[in-house]
């Protein structure tokens, strides 16, 4: 266990992984955290794979190198489907990835009818194809690559929603019906959230769902993998800090109001290069 609180670095495209930063905290309230946000990269979804997982690399060395993080949580389905081993290879320190939550769906669908909500990339990849080989053996898994969900979550958070009718269509795939040869009609159950953007989006989600499902946010499950390797708060700990850097710049008013809703230092926001 830590003698001194944790400093965890928190990593996104965007602003998605406030989804999984917010969960962090309330494991470890005490650690100082830096929320990095890499909205000149934004959306991965276009970026070729090598070049990506070159930008990650160089990105990453820039972060350890200036704040030197006990833990760093790569809170970006697309990232850590690509990047993960190219980042622990490199570097000593120990990296949390953010992975579609397919044993849990598994076990958690009655109907083995689920769902995997991503992003195209994370679609296609074998990691994640591998996971549900390795894991949902005897379900039937609908995987939904959303060309635009995450560009309507970072949207919202900039204080321009998408409307119903976009985020209806973008979800839509998700929703399965299935006619058993004895003609039982099984239904999707369960959709896992796989792009941390997307709990940003959830009440609106659930609103226009066309039936009840149950929605797996990753978020507390890499909250305990963090408690894991850090160790829980120590007793009378006081709260920790947490700042924000943006690879585009100073962010507008309406990110730094949504930050501060998140408990992040908008007063100063740094630029990361």
């Amino acid at each position: 266990m830590m003698s001194r609180a944790p400093r965890i670095l928190v990593f996104d495209s965007g602003l998605g992984g406030l989804t999984v930063f917010r969960e962090i905290v309330r494991a470890r309230p005490d650690a100082i955290y830096i929320y990095m946000a890499d909205d000149a990269g934004f959306p991965y979804g276009a970026w070729r794979e090598p070049d990506l997982v070159a930008r990650l690399l160089d990105q990453m060395a820039g972060l350890i190198a200036a704040h030197e993080p006990d833990c760093v949580v790569i809170a970006c389905n697309t990232a850590s489907t690509l990047a993960l081993p190219a980042l622990r290879a490199r570097f000593a320190t120990p990296f949390v990835g953010t992975v579609p939550a397919i044993k849990p769906a598994a076990e958690r669908s009655r109907s083995r009818l689920f769902s995997v909500l991503a992003t195209p990339g994370t679609v296609a990849r074998d990691y994640t194809r591998d996971l549900v080989r390795s894991y949902a053996g005897g379900c039937d898994v609908t995987l939904v690559g959303s060309t635009r969900l995450a560009v309507m979550a970072e949207a919202q958070m900039h204080g321009e929603p998408a409307s119903d009718a976009e985020i209806s269509s973008e979800i839509a795939p998700c929703f399965v019906s299935i006619a058993d040869s004895d003609g039982t009609v099984r239904r999707t159950d369960v959709v896992t959230l796989s792009c941390t953007h997307y709990p940003l989006l959830l009440a609106r989600l659930m609103a226009l769902s066309p039936w009840p499902v149950t929605w797996i946010d990753p978020a507390p499950a890499i909250a305990r993998r963090v408690v894991q390797l850090l160790g829980p708060s120590p007793a009378g700990s006081l709260p920790g800090e947490a700042s924000a850097l943006f690879s585009a710049g100073v962010p507008g008013p309406s990110v730094r109001q949504a930050l501060a809703g998140f408990g992040v230092d908008c007063h100063t926001p740094a630029t990361a290069g």
